[in-house]
């Protein structure tokens, strides 16, 4: 969960200190491309999970 935190404070500063430059921000412009960088956490944790229950 911090690393999580840090993540979005991080990304967060970025984009301030990128907008303020006035350059653009390197992030998917679509909700679909939004849901995919969801997606992928999530199926990465959904592995995870499932792995500690099989005890592997």
């Amino acid at each position: 969960m911090t690393a999580l935190l840090v993540s979005l404070l991080v990304g967060l500063g970025i984009g301030i200190f990128l907008k303020i430059l006035g350059l653009p921000v390197p992030v998917p412009h679509s909700f679909g491309g939004i849901m995919g960088l969801i997606g992928m956490f999530a199926g990465a944790e959904l592995v995870v999970l499932i792995c500690d229950r099989l005890g592997v």
